[in-house]
C-alpha cells in the first residue's frame, strides 16, 4: 500500500473523530474536498494525530483500504443528486468489485430450510449469469447466497453492519474467502459494533450496488421488508420470492407495492437476462428454485477464526 493510501485511511479516520456523522462528512467533503480533512488532521494534537496514524497503520497491516465519494473510484452508483449513501467506505478485497455487475440479496436471519435452500439456488443463478452477489453477512439467508455465488466459482460483496474491527471470516468460508473473488466494505468507522439502526443503513449501500434486488423472505416488519422498500424507492428492480401458500407476509406486501413475483429458478434467470444480465451464453437450467440443498450448515452460526 502506497504513502497516499496510507494516509487517505488516516483523513477517514479524522472525518470520523472530528465530524462524527455521514451527514456531516458528506457536507464538509462537498463544500470543501478532502483538503478540509487534512486541516482537520493538521490541526490535532500531537498526541491525537499519532493515535490516528497508528489506526491507520493497523488497518493498512489487515490490507484494508478506503475510498471517499469525491475519489474517481468511488462507486458511482451509490451517489444521487451529488449525495452518497455513505460518504466514506472502508474495503479489504478486489475493489473491481464496486463496479462489476450485481444483484443484491435479503432475507430473514432466521430463515425456513425452504428459504435457504432458495437463496442457494438463487446465488447460484445469478453466479451463472455471470453477476456478482451482494449481500449483508447476516447468519441466515445472507450468508447462504455469499457461500451459494463462492461455491459456484463467482464472486461476492460483503457489506457489513459494523467496524471492520469487529470483522472476522466466518468458519462457513473457510478455504472459500479468497480475496479475489470477495469484496468486503463496511461505511462505518472501523471501531463501531453493530445496531440494528447500523444495518438498516447497511442496506442502502447492498441495493445501491446492485442493479436489483432478491428478497427470499421478509416478515411483516423488519430489516428485509424495509430494504425492499426502499429498493422500491431508490428505483431499482425488487425481485420477490413466491412460495404459494408458504409466502412470508413481508414478501405478499413487497408484490402488492410492485415487486416482481419470482416463483422458480428460470423465471429468475428470465428476469435477469430480461433487464440487466452479463451475456455469458449459459443456457437457462429447469430446476424449480427450491430444489437442491444448501451448501453447508442450515443456519450459519456466526462461528468465527
Amino acid at each position: 500500500m502506497s504513502y497516499a493510501e496510507h494516509f487517505t485511511l488516516a483523513l477517514a479516520l479524522v472525518a470520523f473523530k472530528e465530524l462524527r456523522t455521514p451527514s456531516r462528512i458528506t457536507q464538509v467533503l462537498c463544500d470543501h474536498g478532502q483538503e478540509a480533512l487534512v486541516q482537520l488532521f493538521d490541526e490535532l494534537d500531537d498526541t491525537d494525530r499519532e493515535s490516528i496514524l497508528e489506526e491507520a497503520s493497523a488497518l493498512t497491516e489487515k490490507a484494508i483500504r478506503v475510498t471517499m465519494f469525491t475519489d474517481p473510484d468511488y462507486p458511482k452508483s451509490l451517489i444521487k443528486k451529488g449525495r452518497p449513501i455513505a460518504p466514506i467506505l472502508f474495503y479489504w478485497g478486489n475493489s473491481d468489485l464496486f463496479h462489476a455487475p450485481s444483484v443484491g440479496m435479503c432475507g430473514s436471519r432466521s430463515a425456513t430450510q425452504l428459504g435457504l435452500k432458495a437463496a442457494h439456488a438463487c446465488g447460484e443463478e445469478v453466479t451463472r449469469h455471470n453477476m456478482v452477489v451482494v449481500s449483508g453477512y447476516a447468519k441466515g439467508v445472507d450468508t447462504t447466497t455469499h457461500l451459494a455465488a463462492l461455491a459456484a466459482g463467482g464472486k461476492t460483496v460483503v457489506v457489513l453492519a459494523e467496524g471492520f474491527n469487529h470483522f472476522r471470516i466466518k468458519r462457513v468460508f473457510s478455504g472459500t474467502f479468497d480475496a479475489r473473488r470477495v469484496l468486503v466494505i463496511s461505511q462505518f468507522q472501523p471501531s463501531q459494533r453493530w445496531t440494528a439502526y447500523a444495518a438498516m443503513a447497511r442496506n442502502g449501500v447492498i441495493y445501491g450496488l446492485s442493479r436489483a434486488l432478491v428478497v427470499v423472505e421478509a416478515g411483516e416488519k423488519g430489516g428485509t421488508l424495509a430494504a425492499g422498500q426502499g429498493a422500491m424507492r431508490a428505483g431499482r428492480p425488487v425481485l420477490v420470492l413466491n412460495f404459494g401458500e408458504s409466502t412470508p407476509e413481508g414478501n405478499r406486501i413487497l408484490v402488492a407495492a410492485g415487486g416482481q413475483s419470482i416463483r422458480s429458478r428460470d423465471e429468475l434467470g428470465e428476469a435477469i437476462i430480461g433487464n440487466f444480465s452479463v451475456k455469458n451464453g449459459a443456457e437457462q437450467g429447469e430446476l424449480p428454485i427450491f430444489g437442491g440443498s444448501v451448501s453447508g450448515p442450515s443456519e450459519s452460526r456466526g462461528d468465527h477464526l
